[in-house]
């Protein structure tokens, strides 16, 4: 080896490699498997984009200051992502707005569920769906 011989850094390198003997889930190849040679297979989590949140929370604050939510739970999952509404946390959910894209071309993606788990309201425009919760009093004449 020369003066002029560029130095090679061989410390990440091996770094890597003890990482992946020690857990082999945490390198990721472009082949989609790890160092090891083992298949990993990436999950697909279905999840709520920054607009629909948008729109979703801003009910649940005017809920919230009329008193009748206090709390909320997100869940994603494989298929759908819920977002539970509760009066008190130890309860059951109130309701349940769900996102299932697999039904996106038939019912619509976006439905309210009740506590009973009726569902009240299903379509892929989630301003509409949420238009459930619009509701107003209405004076009855009888």
């Amino acid at each position: 080896m020369s003066d002029t011989d560029p130095i090679i850094e061989i410390r990440p390198v091996l770094e890597r490699r003890a990482a992946a003997r020690r857990n082999p889930a945490d390198t990721d190849h472009p082949s989609g498997t790890s160092s090891n040679g083992v298949n990993r297979t990436i999950r697909q989590v279905t999840a709520f984009s920054r607009q629909e949140l948008q729109q979703i929370l801003r009910v649940y604050g005017r809920m919230v200051a009329a008193g009748e939510w206090r709390d909320y739970a997100l869940d994603m999952e494989d298929e759908t992502a819920t977002f539970s509404v509760f009066r008190r946390s130890s309860e059951i959910p109130l309701y349940r707005i769900e996102k299932t894209p697999r039904l996106a071309r038939r019912q619509g993606a976006f439905s309210i569920v009740s506590a009973a788990g009726v569902v009240l309201k299903r379509g892929s425009d989630l301003a509409r769906v949420l238009a459930v919760f619009d509701k107003q009093l209405r004076l009855v004449q009888g």
